[in-house]
Formats: structure tokens, sequence, C-alpha cells
């Protein structure tokens, strides 16, 4: 894929096939958008027809409503990476300024014909751009009649009879429920962070954590501890560990502010260190095994960890069922 950071800096000449929008999370009914657009390409058959996704950075709302502490399942790269995977040609990360917040429809989809060439446009029902938002599905079709271009709709996807939308499966995320955001993600929720020093407890009571620091507008599942599947080392080249994941503050040891420690399964392996500082972890989340509570003394809670530790072996096994 290649990746543009602004419209301005590319020069298709088209025919391009392109879908617009946040994107966050590049969930089911995203990949569908995608597949949508490709269909839609190959049938044009022109040897110069490529795809294309849009999104941008700050996601729309926090640039309107900087207050609103708006957590994010992807970071633009991440999707951009995800619809790759998916084939698409060329990703944009268009950056929500003023000035692309103040573009009228009909400037922003000059801007598409003049820098992609822009042949087809494939976006959801609920989908608008422009200066308060004026370029309604409505009003991109009448001016594609004029500049040249048409617009592809295509209607929400479902799983477990509900809507597959962002906001939604944050909010399975903050209820901790994983494997519904992972029906509706279509594969297991991510993240991904650098290990830094913890307080080493993990290391005294025979169960040691690699301590992961997380970019602040990246949401987490609802504090408690997880199975989880863990790559160590850079994408394309990291090792998978089973594991289990604890998210929270610690109540039982007084602790004060919320980590995310994970605990890797036979690591490290021979001939190895175990030196995880500095590295980047990518943890995806398979199920939940119980909420974040305060046990009665280390004892009882060394017990716990041992039994969730169990657990997540068995929900993990056989080594072969990890994420696709």
């Amino acid at each position: 894929m290649q990746i543009f950071h602004r419209i301005e800096d590319v020069n298709l000449p088209g025919p391009t096939f392109l879908t617009i929008g946040n994107f966050d999370g590049l969930h089911r009914g995203h990949q569908a958008l995608i597949e949508r657009m490709q269909a839609e390409a190959q049938q044009n058959g022109h040897p110069q027809t490529c795809t294309a996704l849009m999104t941008f950075d700050p996601h729309p709302l926090a640039f309107f409503r900087p207050d609103s502490n708006l957590q994010l399942l992807t970071s633009p790269l991440e999707r951009l990476e995800q619809a790759a995977e998916q084939g698409v040609d060329v990703g944009i990360i268009q950056p929500f300024d003023q000035q692309t917040a103040a573009l009228t429809a009909r400037e922003f989809m000059q801007l598409l014909i003049t820098h992609l060439g822009l042949t087809c446009l494939v976006v959801g029902p609920d989908f608008a751009l422009g200066h308060n938002r004026e370029g309604n599905i409505q009003t991109l079709r009448r001016l594609g009649e004029e500049m040249g271009y048409r617009v592809v709709v295509i209607e929400p996807v479902h799983a477990s009879e509900e809507e597959v939308r962002s906001l939604t499966i944050r909010r399975h995320l903050q209820n901790g429920d994983v494997v519904q955001a992972q029906r509706l993600l279509g594969r297991p929720y991510t993240i991904s962070g650098i290990v830094v020093d913890g307080d080493k407890r993990g290391r005294t009571i025979g169960v040691p954590t690699a301590n992961l620091q997380i970019v602040a507008n990246r949401i987490l599942p609802a504090d408690g501890v997880y199975a989880t599947w863990t790559w160590v080392g850079s994408p394309g080249a990291a090792a998978l560990y089973a594991g289990a994941t604890n998210i929270g503050v610690r109540p039982t040891v007084d602790g004060t502010q919320r980590r995310v420690e994970t605990h890797l399964f036979d690591f490290p392996p021979p001939g190895e260190s175990g030196d995880l500082y500095g590295r980047t972890l990518t943890v995806a989340f398979a199920a939940r095994l119980r909420g974040e509570q305060r046990f009665n003394g280390i004892d009882e809670l060394v017990a716990q960890i041992h039994r969730d530790l169990a657990t997540a072996r068995e929900i993990l096994s056989p080594p072969s069922t990890g994420p696709k």
C-alpha cells in the first residue's frame, strides 16, 4: 500500500475507487465497504484502476469536541495496515483541521477528482462530508452527475443482531465483553505497548509480568483478568505466546495507577534471556476471566492468580487456536 498524509500529496491518474470514513477499528462493516469497493473496481477493468481508503487524524469528534476524551480502537496507521491486508492499494490519512472542516462538499469532491482521478465513491447510508455535513448521499450523487463520479451505498452490517458500529464495540469493551467485541470486529481486539519498568512484584510470587505503556487515547477493556495472545516483536517477525493479562489498579497491594500487565506462558524460550524492556508487545484479548477484586492478603491473591492462569491455558489450548 502507498500511504499519504494529505490529499494534496496524491497524484493518481485514475480511475480510482474510494471509500472515506473514520474507520476506527476497521470492523466488519468497514470490511464490507472495502469488499464492495474492490468488487466495483474489478468490474471496471481499466489497467490503471486502483482502490483507496481515506481516514482522518485526529478523529473529527476530537477536533470538534476536544474535551470529549475520545478513546479509539485503532490508530490511523493501524487502520491503513489492516486495509492493506485486505488488498487496498492506497491509504490517505487526511489531517482533520480547520481547513478540512471548512471545505464545502463540492470543494472536497473536487480535491478527490483532481488528486485521485475519482471514479466511484463507496460509503454507508449515513455518510456525509463537507462543512456542516452538507454532503449527504443525495447531494453527493447530484454532484457526481455533474462532476463525473458515481456513488455506491451499502447497507449496515449486523452481527449477533447488532448493527456493527465503532461506538458499539467501544461499549462492549468498556463492559469487558471482548468476545462480543471480536464478533463485531471480525478479529480479536488488540492493543500494543512498550514494556516499561513496573514494581516487579510478579517476580516475587513466581508470575513475572510485562508492564505495558499504552497510548493515552487507546480504549482498554474493563478492569479485570483476561486470557490473551501476545506477539513479541515487530509485525511479520513476531513470536506469539498464550498468556493472561491483568488490567486495573491492583487493589490487594494498594495500587493507585491503572496498569496493563501481561504474563506469557512458556517464556522465555530456551536460550533467550527473557528481557522485554523497551520492546513492543501486541496483546489480543480472547476472553474475560473475572473482574478486578481485592483479596485478603497476598496468599489469597497468588492462589487466585494460579487459578486464572490454569483457566487461561485451558481456553487458549491448543496453541494452534491462536488469533488469525
